[in-house]
């Protein structure tokens, strides 16, 4: 049992969260946080039966939390797979504050609506309605853009090394979370999914619901980081083949939900 557990933990790389960059720390206390916040709204949500088009007014708010502690998680922990150096620099400093201003607005705002009992997604009912509608769209993006910043410091700092294949994992996850997510986001805000509570859990639906392929674009940032940490320990020398055909068909997953969710 002992050379399993020690087997398993040579898999990840070191992680002392106090020896953490002052901003990588930041984030890792921003997503506990989140994650505090989504546990209250999930108490409060048992004593409202108020809902939106048949779904609960606090599903949409608590599922932001709970994205937003995932996502600042992960970039903390592909920056130090990557490079922890990184993580110091005035550039990721930079990236930190993006993150939280822009995830920070949404789930504000998003929470604000619903404790009024409004829609904050799809809500053009007024002009300022409409302007704060299309700045959550503008934060979203900018949110994604934040990976895409991430891996090009990645990329900068590898100097005359040759990055490892979890590096190219790490880098082709984060630029694909901003292309993909970007790409299904646009076409998300113009297509508003069906009304119900759909798939459990997720609430997606099977048609018409561009949803489930902008989970794909935006989960690309855990998803091929791991795959590109599993190919390097266990292909060897075919690591970058492995990690190549991985991404292809995860793009090509991608490309078919997209399409699926149209064709119906």
């Amino acid at each position: 049992m002992q050379e399993n557990r020690i087997g398993l933990m040579s898999w990840w790389p070191d992680f002392d969260v106090t020896a953490l960059s002052a901003a990588s720390q930041f984030l890792v206390v921003y997503g506990a946080l989140m994650w505090l916040a989504c546990g209250i709204t999930c108490f409060v949500s048992l004593n409202d039966a108020r809902t939106l088009r048949e779904v609960g007014i606090w599903v949409k708010p608590m599922k932001f939390m709970a994205a937003t502690a995932l996502f600042v998680w992960t970039t903390v922990w592909v920056a130090e797979l990557a490079n922890s150096a990184i993580t110091h620099g005035q550039a990721y400093l930079g990236i930190c504050a993006l993150i939280v201003a822009t995830s920070l607005f949404e789930v504000v705002y998003i929470t604000y609506q619903a404790s009024q009992g409004a829609a904050s997604h799809y809500n053009t009912s007024d002009p300022w309605h409409a302007f704060m509608f299309g700045l959550m769209g503008m934060a979203a993006v900018g949110l994604t853009a934040s990976q895409a910043w991430l891996a090009w410091e990645i990329w900068a700092a590898r100097g005359n090394s040759t990055l490892s294949v979890t590096a190219w994992g790490v880098i082709i996850g984060l630029v694909l979370t901003f292309v993909l997510s970007t790409i299904s986001g646009f076409m998300l805000g113009g297509n508003q999914p069906p009304a119900g509570s759909g798939l459990p859990l997720v609430g997606w639906h099977l048609h018409k619901d561009i949803r489930p392929s902008h989970f794909l674009g935006v989960h690309a940032q855990q998803l091929l980081p791991l795959w590109g940490l599993i190919a390097e320990r266990l292909f060897g020398s075919y690591a970058t083949q492995a990690l190549g055909a991985g991404s292809c068909l995860y793009v090509v997953a991608w490309g078919m939900l997209t399409w699926t969710s149209f064709s119906h």
